[in-house]
């Protein structure tokens, strides 16, 4: 058995992401799910098919969760799946690093995974070039 993952985003940012990992590695090793939140959309009716699929997902090692920017609907709807449910890990703040890295480590138990969401996702934040034209050093 292996982790799920479910990515709750804004629009289609999670599948854009999750399009674009597949591409760059050729596979996706993780049962994996996106969950659009629309602007303008019925919180309850969307947490409600975030825990459907959370429990299609959970084939016994638990599930991730990963979301775009915290404090926003798509997260808030997160951070309530996994209150009080140690089989889902909420991390937020995804970005394309971050998904690779999961991709990456399917293996790992939802705890370690976790960790390497997050690290995964700071060490994929560089200054590649500084306003004014100079190197990084």
């Amino acid at each position: 058995m292996r982790v799920g993952l479910l990515i709750i985003t804004h629009g289609d940012i999670g599948q854009s992401l999750l399009d674009t990992a597949i591409a760059v590695l050729g596979t996706c090793p993780l049962q994996t799910r996106t969950l659009s939140v629309p602007m303008a959309s019925d919180t309850d009716t969307v947490e409600s098919e975030a825990r459907r699929q959370i429990a299609e997902l959970d084939q016994g090692d638990g599930v991730l969760v990963l979301t775009d920017l915290y404090g926003s609907t798509p997260s808030n709807i997160a951070c309530r799946l996994g209150r009080n449910n140690s089989r889902v890990a909420v991390v937020a703040g995804t970005n394309l690093p971050m998904l690779v890295r999961v991709l990456n480590y399917p293996e790992l138990d939802l705890p370690t995974l976790v960790h390497k969401a997050v690290s995964g996702g700071q060490d994929g934040v560089l200054c590649c070039c500084k306003a004014d034209g100079e190197e990084p050093r």
